[in-house]
């Protein structure tokens, strides 16, 4: 029998106060994603938000990366937020033919498609619009941020609907732990300054779960936060899902080491479940 699958990762690879903790004492820079790797099996990635890696790059990160790893990129701006999903046939070619030689190597997974705060419901025909055209085998999650997706108004049901019906799922962005920390340090403000603040709906819509939870500065202070998380993912599980979980934290110093926590809670979680159910 298969075992559940899963993905824990952080929203980079590439971070030196990394060094002597996830990293070994003196890791170059070039050897951060075949190192962090062998930690973590999947990661967020920012960086074709801001412009296309060169095609020798995205060759070097394939092969660099372990077997069974899962970039998760994000939609390039270009397409999300500029253009706004009208006219950009063109860019989207070019993502996706970018991302080829990781898909290739199935090392791709979900890519997520973030829409700006102003993308309200009134434009979710635009979305439908642009969804069909992405190849069936090509692996999305969507996030939004209009508060008219939350308030479990029409907008929102028609939003789940679309998802649902293109067997898509809805990415999960939990702040509330990092809200919850008093600002006394710099990184905590800067975060609180600019993730946003909306409520969780933590429901799958497709195969894939897709949880970004931005953690406390003070890594403890998470678990009450994540007790939820863990109980959902058990469950998605013993559906037949493959959830993904990307930890955050102020300035992702402490990220992996919150998702290291979230690992060692789900395997303890999981092996009870096991526990439970051959004993019933």
């Amino acid at each position: 029998m298969t075992s559940p699958r899963y993905h824990i990762g952080c929203p980079v690879w590439s971070n030196r106060d990394w060094i002597g903790s996830l990293f070994a004492a003196g890791t170059k820079p070039r050897d951060f994603l075949r190192q962090y790797s062998a930690a973590f099996d999947t990661v967020e990635g920012n960086n074709c938000f801001y412009g296309l890696p060169k095609p020798d790059i995205v060759i070097r990160w394939r092969d660099e990366a372990a077997a069974g790893f899962r970039f998760c990129f994000k939609f390039p701006r270009a397409i999300s937020h500029d253009q706004r999903l009208r006219g950009v046939a063109t860019e989207t070619t070019e993502f996706l033919e970018r991302l080829r030689p990781l898909a290739e190597a199935d090392k791709l997974g979900p890519s997520f498609l973030q829409l700006p705060p102003s993308f309200s419901p009134d434009a979710l025909p635009v979305l439908h619009d642009y969804l069909k055209t992405l190849p069936q085998d090509f692996q999305v999650a969507v996030e939004v941020r209009h508060p008219a997706f939350f308030d479990k108004g029409e907008g929102e049901r028609q939003l789940n609907r679309l998802l649902l019906e293109r067997g898509l799922d809805r990415v999960m962005l939990d702040s509330r732990a990092l809200f919850s920390a008093e600002p006394s340090d710099a990184d905590t403000r800067t975060a609180q300054g600019k993730k946003p603040r909306l409520p969780v709906h933590a429901i799958s819509l497709g195969p894939r779960p897709f949880i970004r939870f931005i953690g406390h500065p003070a890594v403890e202070a998470n678990q009450p936060f994540l007790e939820p998380w863990l109980d959902k993912l058990v469950l998605w599980l013993s559906e037949g899902r493959e959830p993904y979980f990307f930890a955050h934290t102020p300035n992702n110093r402490l990220a992996p080491l919150l998702a290291r926590q979230v690992e060692e809670h789900l395997q303890m979680r999981i092996t009870q479940a096991a526990a439970d159910g051959s004993g019933a």
